[in-house]
């Protein structure tokens, strides 16, 4: 296999004959993320409830951080100074960050979680002022400056952060949009994109690159997208954008999307990572999935297990003196039982949070390796 970048590269391991599912490694500066791998996204350069030397222990081979949060607080340069995000936060393991187009374009148009309850296109508010050719105008959320975030700047700021793979500056439409506002959306991003990657590759700093890819539901759009990012020397792709209001339809865009894909280029499901999701986007041959969802609903006191969901501030658990999960190797699990953790959450200790997390997360690492081998035995 010819190797592009020594410093970043994918490699198959093997391909399901029953599906498109695949097993790879993606080697990176900061070591190797097996496939198909789950991302946890670490906001602010950390996972909530948790440090980052338990996020090492448990194995969590890619986490996201996101340069929007971080480009406003505590500012890129001064985690630059620090060395880059893997000294500043103490992870030496790879990470990957966003371009800040996802948090921005939320902020104008509202979240994915609006898009898929179908709520519909709003008007600019929240503190964005203006989206122009040049990139995106609005005031930060902390202080009330005007910053302008443009696909040179979105890049500058990952290079300050040092993030093994980076993203380039994207536009977010709402699901709820005209097909010819969608189409110009498409080719202003392909624009985007095109100047990010020009930026990138004046300081490639040892950084890969994952284009965006974008149409919505609509299959033309979809195929545009690959066939135009796919003819750019990107080091991966991710599949982003309204991905649609419900699961089907998302199964359905990835279908006649992935085909367009080249194989010997790793790929990425931005945003997705619920349980119901995973193995048919795996079955489809996407490689890794970044989410919230684990780590956010354990903090609600949902704990993740192979037979389903535990709601710990349910009554049965109040004198339940079982582990949550019995075959669960986690701290948690192994150290306490139901009845304690039910009184954590009842008496609002942070302990809680943070033992649900630790389950949470440990149960997702695991939860991939167990697709990985299915899919190394031609389960899947």
């Amino acid at each position: 296999m010819q190797r592009e970048k020594k410093y970043f590269y994918f490699e198959l391991i093997y391909q399901s004959t029953r599906s498109h599912a695949r097993v790879g490694r993606i080697h990176t500066p900061h070591g190797i993320i097996d496939t198909p791998n789950f991302v946890a996204v670490g906001t602010n350069a950390t996972l909530k409830a948790i440090d980052n030397n338990i996020v090492n222990d448990i194995g969590l081979q890619l986490m996201f951080c996101n340069t929007y949060h971080l480009m406003l607080q505590p500012g890129t340069a001064i985690i630059k100074q620090a060395g880059g995000l893997h000294s500043f936060m103490n992870r030496p393991r790879p990470i990957i960050t966003d371009s800040g187009g996802f948090q921005v374009f939320s902020l104008a148009y509202g979240t994915v979680k609006d898009e898929l309850k179908s709520k519909g296109t709003k008007k600019l508010d929240n503190g964005v002022l203006s989206i122009t050719e040049e990139g995106v105008l609005f005031r930060s959320y902390r202080d009330g400056k005007r910053v302008l975030l443009t696909p040179e700047s979105s890049i500058q700021a990952q290079k300050d952060l040092g993030a093994d793979i980076i993203i380039p500056f994207d536009e977010l439409p709402p699901y709820h949009i005209d097909p010819k506002k969608l189409q110009d959306s498409l080719l202003r991003t392909h624009r985007w994109e095109k100047r990010s990657l020009d930026a990138h590759l004046e300081n490639p700093q040892q950084q890969a690159i994952y284009a965006v890819l974008h149409g919505g539901i609509d299959k033309n759009l979809r195929r545009q997208s690959c066939q135009y990012l796919t003819n750019l020397p990107f080091d991966g792709f991710a599949i982003g954008g309204s991905l649609g209001k419900n699961h089907q339809e998302m199964f359905d865009m990835l279908s006649y999307t992935m085909p367009y894909l080249p194989k010997d280029k790793p790929n990425h499901l931005l945003g997705i990572g619920d349980l119901t999701s995973l193995e048919p986007c795996i079955k489809l041959g996407i490689d890794t999935f970044d989410s919230s969802h684990p780590t956010r609903v354990a903090r609600h006191g949902q704990l993740l297990t192979n037979n389903g969901t535990i709601k710990i501030l349910n009554s049965c658990n109040k004198t339940n003196f079982q582990p949550a999960d019995p075959t669960c190797p986690c701290l948690m699990c192994t150290k306490f039982n139901r009845a304690y953790i039910h009184h954590l959450f009842k008496a609002k200790e942070i302990t809680g949070l943070t033992l649900a997390t630790i389950h949470n997360l440990t149960f997702m690492v695991n939860h991939m390796a167990d697709y990985r081998e299915s899919i190394l035995n031609n389960m899947i």
